[in-house]
C-alpha cells in the first residue's frame, strides 16, 4: 500500500480542480493536524479572534465554512463562540472535524451546489486558509456573501499565493467599491511561518 505520511504541503497549491482538492484532503485527513501544525499554522486562531473582536454576542450561530478537520472551529470555541456548524468538501476531514467535537452540525458541500441554509441563519461565517489556490476558487468569496444576511460578518483569509493571484483581491475589492460590503478589520501576518508564508486576515460586513 502506498505510504500516506508525506508532506501533503509540496502538493496542495498546485490544485486546480475540486475533484483533485476533495481527493487530497480525503487522503490528507489522518494526519492533517500533525504537519500543519508542524508548520506552526496560525490562521485559525488569528481569523477567530478578529471575528470575536467585532461580534457583541458570541452565542449568535457561527458557519466554519471548510473547516477541515476542525482547527477553526476549536479557535472559535476557545475564542468564546458557542453555537458553530461545519461544512466541508472532504467526507474524511469532516469525520476528523466531528471527533474533535466543537461543532453542532456538520455537512459536506459540493462543489457548484446551493448552500443548504437562509441567509440570516449564521450571524458570521469563518474561511480560515479556505479561499485561495489548492482550495476553494475566487468566487467562493461571492458564495458566502450572498449566504449572509445585511449586518452579517465574513472572516477569512488570503495566504500569500492568493494574494499573488489578483482574482482574489479584485473580488474583495469589486464588493466593497460596489457597497457590498465594507471591511471592519484587515491585518497580514503569520499563516505558516515554517516555510515562511503568511496570510492576510480580513473581517468584512455585508451591508
Amino acid at each position: 500500500m502506498e505510504n500516506k505520511d508525506k508532506d501533503y504541503l509540496e502538493q496542495v497549491y498546485s490544485l486546480s480542480t475540486p475533484a483533485e482538492t476533495r481527493a487530497l484532503y480525503d487522503e490528507w485527513a489522518e494526519t492533517y493536524d500533525a504537519e500543519i501544525m508542524d508548520n506552526g499554522y496560525a490562521t485559525p486562531l488569528r481569523v477567530a479572534r478578529a471575528l470575536a473582536a467585532q461580534v457583541k454576542n458570541l452565542d449568535r450561530p457561527v458557519l466554519d465554512f471548510g473547516c477541515g478537520t476542525g482547527l477553526c472551529g476549536a479557535a472559535l470555541i476557545q475564542s468564546g463562540f458557542t453555537a458553530i456548524d461545519g461544512a466541508d468538501l472532504s467526507a474524511d476531514m469532516l469525520a476528523e472535524a466531528r471527533a474533535k467535537g466543537v461543532y453542532r452540525d456538520l455537512w459536506q458541500v459540493h462543489a457548484g451546489s446551493d448552500l443548504p441554509f437562509d441567509p440570516g441563519d449564521y450571524a458570521a461565517i469563518t474561511a480560515a486558509g479556505v479561499i485561495g489556490s489548492g482550495a476553494a476558487p475566487p468566487e467562493t468569496l461571492d458564495l458566502l456573501l450572498d449566504n449572509l444576511a445585511p449586518g452579517g460578518l465574513l472572516a477569512f483569509s488570503f495566504n500569500d499565493h492568493a494574494l499573488d493571484d489578483p482574482e482574489y483581491e479584485g473580488r474583495l475589492r469589486r464588493a466593497v467599491e460596489d457597497g457590498i460590503v465594507q471591511i471592519l478589520f484587515q491585518e497580514h501576518g503569520p499563516h505558516l511561518p515554517a516555510i515562511g508564508l503568511n496570510a492576510t486576515v480580513y473581517v468584512i460586513e455585508k451591508a
